[in-house]
């Protein structure tokens, strides 16, 4: 016997009207082919004309440099809005307020303030420097002391690994938006209960600012299982990417599809802004965009 067919529900992303703000994440290339990369993903996705773009950055002088270098062309040769990342890793006051005047007379109006990773000489636990800031709140009031920043900082839904307990990382996060920070952007993650969950805590807090859902394609499983800390993988995902890790074209449409409706789900939970860590390539961020209605400013 034939079974009744079952009812046709509509397609995903159906009727998406694009009403959505996007902002993309690169890093400073360290050589010379990573920098064809990171400019070709740029250009690639620039026309999509987000909020901003934001430059990581780490503790060393030759992050710094490739990063005030990233982000003073960004400045000279497009129209984009660039966040400058600053961490009070390795650096005394006297330091940053030096990176944030030369930001500042670069044109840069955005910073994305954040303590940073400890380095790996430091076992993993952050020590202030003796002359420094002594976490992302203290680097954000000193930041705005400095100059008029429009200034980003770090959300964990699913609480930073070294926090002590939601509570304390909920209070943290509010320190640094009471210090003067805009807004928050969220680490990746991939359950979209953890970050509705987390918004519901936000708003109890009283906290009333934007908080960015950090959207992150998977490139690479193990690096995602790497990175993740304390984000939940579910294995519903981990299915999907099963037997991809050397077919890396299949890997990346797998990715996008699943971030993209990772987004969608969020969009229906009333997200309209949504940023994108894009590891310096553009095709799968663009792809998204796609299917969530957004086009290229010129064809509109």
């Amino acid at each position: 016997m034939t079974p009744a067919p079952r009812p046709v529900s509509a397609p995903l992303f159906e009727d998406l009207p694009g009403d959505i703000s996007v902002s993309f994440e690169f890093f400073p290339p360290k050589t010379e082919k990573m920098e064809e990369q990171l400019w070709d993903a740029i250009t690639q996705l620039a026309p999509l004309a987000p909020s901003f773009v934001s430059v990581t950055y780490g503790a060393g002088g030759s992050t710094r440099e490739r990063t005030h270098s990233t982000v003073s062309r960004l400045v000279r040769e497009t129209a984009l809005v660039p966040a400058a990342h600053l961490t009070c890793v390795g650096a005394s006051k006297d330091e940053i307020a030096e990176i944030a005047d030369q930001y500042w007379e670069a044109g840069v109006r955005h910073i994305v303030a954040l303590r940073g990773d400890p380095p790996p000489a430091q076992g993993g636990v952050f020590i202030p420097h003796p002359e420094g800031y002594t976490g992302a709140a203290d680097l954000v009031a000193g930041l705005k002391a400095r100059h008029d920043f429009d200034i980003s900082v770090a959300a964990y839904p699913e609480i930073h690994p070294e926090a002590v307990s939601a509570d304390s990382d909920l209070d943290n996060l509010k320190r640094k938006l009471d210090a003067g920070a805009n807004r928050a952007i969220t680490q990746f993650f991939f359950s979209t209960d953890a970050y509705f969950r987390f918004l519901d805590k936000v708003l109890a807090a009283g906290i009333t600012a934007p908080i960015l859902p950090g959207i992150m394609p998977v490139t690479s499983f193990a690096a995602i299982r790497r990175m993740s800390g304390n984000t939940e993988i579910p294995a519903w995902l981990e299915k999907m990417f099963d037997g991809l890790d050397e077919r890396p074209g299949p890997r990346a449409l797998v990715a996008a599809v699943a971030a993209a409706d990772l987004c969608r789900r969020l969009y229906q939970g009333g997200v309209r802004d949504f940023h994108f860590y894009t590891l310096n390539r553009a095709e799968q961020a663009y792809a998204i965009c796609q299917l969530l209605g957004l086009r290229p400013k010129a064809e509109a």
